[in-house]
């Protein structure tokens, strides 16, 4: 097969480029040959001539192949180096502008490729580093679990033997109550972590539904405060004289006002005041719990949503997993959520939208409610 002799190549290129040279020079010689003039001056003109013509070609052949080479050199050197800023700028239309062509295409595949690269390197990094916190998440868990173990476990022993040694049958009776309401507190423990934990992996899924929360609030907070007259604290509560419909899981948001009514009970102190507070603004529910009490630490006030955690200032020691249910229930829709120190307690609390679909609806049925109560046509 041929080879294809085009004119847009170097070789072309030097080949002209030789032609030419050879005939100005046969062309020259033969001219200067027939001129009447002396030899000495024709040598002269000669050499002068010749010595042009060197630096014609020489120039021609510098454009055609010496810069393009050392400009593709450059250019390969600094992609050797990583260094993509600069590509190679060889224009001419022949091989060499063709290498120069495949030579910035060769760099902007190796810059894509080194980019992915890096994304996926940073991606196993940050993989590698959550994998890593989860492990010593789990250690601390571990240890944490295994720690609030041993004091149920050391009483069930206790009251165990005592049982053995023991004579009396109301005596035993008594350490079987006990030895059974530290059975139950571990597996209350053991339910409620695991409860948390599927909440944390995404295995538990939020079941969202439209109720009337200030109903629901009520409901709630009267069967946890059920014993009021027994207590040693003054409930104050403030709640909208309408419904107002959310939509959210009824079953995790009752574990949320749970854990929180029941941190302020415990916690506020003889004679004190329990404050529940209800109140809608722009389109959202502000629910708070004020219990009057010691203040939180600053320092600890951020650390009073994680697993286990527990402040020796507060008189109630519980699980330490309830407020971490609470904050991890509340994210999980973001919902925001927060406790601060007051002038004389603490205050914990969150908003929620309210549901406008329902309230429309509501609105509409209140009205045609009323008008059938009063005997007038309802407006449309």
């Amino acid at each position: 097969m041929r080879e294809q002799f085009s004119f847009r190549t170097v070789r072309k290129k030097i080949v002209v480029v030789s032609k030419i040279a050879g005939f100005a020079m046969i062309f020259v010689y033969i001219v200067l040959t027939r001129l009447p003039i002396h030899q000495d001056l024709v040598s002269l003109i000669w050499i002068a001539f010749v010595s042009l013509l060197i630096i014609v070609v020489d120039d021609l052949l510098r454009r055609f192949i010496t810069r393009p080479v050392s400009a593709i050199c450059e250019a390969a050197e600094q992609i050797a180096q990583l260094d993509f800023s600069s590509p190679c700028r060889v224009l001419s239309r022949d091989e060499f502008g063709d290498l120069a062509k495949n030579l910035n295409k060769m760099s902007e595949n190796l810059q894509q490729t080194l980019e992915k690269l890096e994304n996926a390197n940073s991606q196993l990094e940050r993989e590698v580093q959550q994998e890593r916190q989860l492990l010593e998440e789990r250690k601390e868990l571990a240890d944490r679990l295994s720690h609030e173990m041993k004091t149920p476990l050391g009483v069930i022993r206790a009251y165990a033997e005592g049982i053995q040694d023991e004579e009396s049958g109301e005596k035993k009776q008594q350490y079987a109550e006990i030895i059974i309401s530290e059975t139950e507190r571990m597996s209350a423990l053991i339910t409620t972590l695991l409860d948390l934990s599927a909440l944390e992996n995404g295995a538990a899924a939020l079941v969202p539904e439209c109720f009337d929360f200030v109903e629901f609030l009520e409901v709630t907070a009267g069967r946890l405060l059920a014993d009021l007259p027994e207590t040693d604290f003054e409930l104050q509560y403030e709640l909208p004289e309408h419904k107002a419909y959310v939509y959210t899981d009824r079953q995790r948001m009752e574990q949320v006002l749970n854990n929180l009514i029941v941190n302020a009970k415990k916690n506020v102190q003889p004679g004190g005041i329990l404050r529940l507070s209800l109140v809608e603004a722009d389109g959202m529910l502000s629910f708070s719990v004020f219990n009057q009490g010691s203040a939180i630490p600053k320092d600890k006030l951020s650390k009073i949503w994680e697993k286990f955690y527990r402040d020796d200032t507060i008189r109630y020691s519980g699980s330490g997993l309830g407020l971490a249910i609470v904050a991890q229930i509340l994210s999980m829709q973001d919902y925001a959520y927060g406790v601060k120190n007051v002038a004389d307690g603490v205050v914990f609390y969150f908003s929620i939208p309210v549901e406008a679909r329902a309230v429309s609806l509501f609105g509409t049925l209140e009205s045609g409610r009323r008008a059938l109560e009063h005997h007038i046509p309802a407006s449309h």
